[in-house]
């Protein structure tokens, strides 16, 4: 995490949002706006990146339907500007948008813990349910858990499954597969 300067004078949201936006990161690092708290993360390591890749995979070769998995999509939701780490749309649904899209017509996103776990537990996931995206998987390499958390509502989601991995996880539509946690350890 990169520690970023001492202010004179505290920023509104707008100042804030601005020097987000200007913000020039290192190659490989992630800059994201979470809860109004400029955050930048190193690259990932190769554990994180497998995880990451093989869950792809696996919604390319399972999935009731065709279905996108991009990294590193930038979307906008009503606690932050957000990074993660895999997001699940339809074909062609970031078609023609700016790095900073949307997050409406998201069906999952994906975050595989780092640095910070803690903002990927509550300030992320309280941001996914928030936009409405209908899914949240949290791969928690710290704590040995997959966890779904599906049907936001009021800010949160209502409803989570977790296992350990090694155990399955149903995804529910329109994935309509059981996800194998095993490889995403």
């Amino acid at each position: 995490m990169v520690a970023m300067p001492a202010v004179e004078h505290p920023l509104d949201q707008d100042e804030v949002l601005q020097a987000f936006l200007e913000l020039d990161t290192p190659p490989g690092f992630k800059a994201e706006l979470i809860e109004g708290e400029i955050v930048v993360t190193p690259p990932p390591d190769g554990d994180h990146e497998d995880a990451v890749a093989r869950f792809a995979r696996a919604v390319a070769l399972e999935s009731a339907e065709e279905l996108y998995v991009s990294g590193g999509k930038g979307l906008i939701t009503p606690r932050g500007r957000f990074v993660p780490d895999a997001t699940v749309a339809p074909v062609g649904h970031f078609r023609a948008q700016d790095s900073w899209a949307s997050a409406v017509g998201v069906e999952l996103v994906l975050e595989v813990t780092s640095t910070n776990p803690v903002k990927g537990r509550e300030s992320k996931r309280l941001g996914y349910a928030a936009a409405g995206i209908p899914c949240y998987l949290l791969v928690d390499r710290s704590e040995g858990t997959v966890t779904l958390f599906t049907e936001p509502a009021e800010g949160d989601y209502t409803t989570l499954h977790q296992t350990g991995f090694g155990k399955s996880i149903d995804l529910p539509a329109p994935f309509s597969f059981t996800l194998d946690t095993a490889p995403l350890r």
